[in-house]
């Protein structure tokens, strides 16, 4: 139903990803594509821009609160992609899932504060903390003998157990490794961090995009008293790549908590947010089901592609099951290349312009991390672009 194998050049439309491909390689080729920043290219849901034309044509764009509508599609979507039965007033609006991030920090936490994450992971949790001047205290996932990543659960229980250490950012599904976590996984974080009194941010906002024989848990399912411990950092944005509209709901069941948090981003202006968010998310979640249906199925295609391109071509680099998210991780250490000149080969040579793994944490250097969402023969563009580059490099030092 819906055409997922043209792509946009949005250099003139202001796009940071390919604002930065210029800025990296002025000379890059035309017909390059970035595979870096987590927004995609193509065109929205023909749902969603024939529904919004029509609301521009009869709006008037004032001062604009969100109507019950609104809410009761956040409300239904919940239910029924998630099986989770929320209420309204556990809503609260944000402009993004960081400024939240951001917010919650400075709500629950006070300077000098540990706050946990799990490296390789997201960079702006890093980046939060260390501008609100609270402490990154680091629990690394593990590689498992079976090449898979996992919660290293004795380190986090002796991180969780230091009173200094306030606050759990956790990323589900996680980005940038592509896991789904199991029930069994969230579960015993989830006691872990009840057990110490450390609050848990989970963000997951790529909860919707999951691959087949998966199954995401949002966190505050669990339990009772995980559900009264947890605030749930959900949007649109990348489900439907509405990223420029700025609108995420920010889920917390607490009313202590949640009362804590409106009174902090009340003390600091925050009022509402833009009425093309407002209708926008209320459009794609009452409408637009199909299409992200068939996006899912899109970057499950591109992942085996990806898969079977490196087994047969380059099979010493590795490629990570993706299990939700779009974003494919792969480990190229084995080219015995530093973290710098890996990016350099890559952007020079290949013009292949990736989010480098060294952005995430120490624990992702020589890593990199692809947005295969793009039409596929982009994706297979960009892997024979690589492996020409690999072939000529091979060649130069055998000579």
């Amino acid at each position: 139903m819906y055409n997922f194998d043209k792509a946009l050049n949005r250099l003139a439309q202001g796009s940071s990803k390919w604002q930065q491909m210029i800025a990296d390689k002025p000379d890059v080729s035309q017909d390059v594509f970035p595979f870096s920043v987590a927004d995609v290219d193509f065109l929205p849901p023909p749902e969603l821009v024939k529904s919004m034309q029509r609301f521009v044509g009869e709006a008037v764009f004032g001062y604009t609160n969100a109507t019950q509508s609104y809410y009761q599609s956040v409300i239904d979507w919940m239910h029924k992609k998630h099986h989770w039965s929320i209420e309204k007033d556990w809503i609260v609006l944000s402009p993004g899932v960081v400024p939240a991030i951001y917010n919650a920090i400075k709500t629950y936490t006070h300077k000098n504060d540990g706050v946990i994450i799990m490296p390789p992971v997201y960079y702006p949790f890093s980046a939060s903390i260390e501008n609100t001047k609270r402490k990154v205290i680091n629990n690394p996932l593990k590689i498992s003998s079976n090449g898979k990543y996992e919660i290293d659960f004795d380190d986090l229980e002796a991180k969780a157990r230091d009173p200094q250490n306030k606050l759990l950012i956790f990323c589900s599904p996680h980005n940038p490794v592509g896991r789904v976590w199991l029930k069994q996984e969230l579960n015993k974080v989830g006691e872990i961090c009840l057990k110490h009194n450390v609050l848990i941010i989970s963000d997951e906002i790529h909860f919707d995009l999951i691959m087949p024989e998966y199954q995401h848990h949002v966190f505050a399912t669990l339990s009772e008293k995980i559900k009264n411990n947890v605030i749930v950092c959900t949007a649109p944005s990348k489900s439907f790549n509405l990223a420029g509209l700025q609108t995420s709901n920010i889920i917390i069941p607490n009313e202590q908590l949640r009362q804590k948090y409106q009174n902090y981003i009340n003390q600091n202006g925050f009022h509402t947010l833009n009425i093309f968010g407002f209708k926008a998310c209320e459009i794609v979640y009452n409408e637009c089901e199909q299409w992200l249906e068939q996006f899912i199925a899109l970057i499950y295609k591109n992942h085996l592609i990806v898969k079977d391109f490196f087994a047969k071509n380059l099979p010493d680099i590795v490629v990570y099951d993706l299990e939700g998210t779009y974003l494919q991780w792969l480990d190229f250490r084995s080219l015995g290349m530093k973290p710098k000149a890996l990016e350099q080969f890559l952007k020079q040579e290949a013009e292949l312009f990736f989010d480098e793994g060294y952005i995430f944490g120490r624990q992702g250097e020589g890593f990199e991390r692809i947005n295969i969402a793009c039409p596929t023969a982009i994706l297979q563009a960009g892997l024979n672009r690589l492996l020409l580059a690999m072939q000529k490099r091979m060649q130069q030092q055998s000579n």
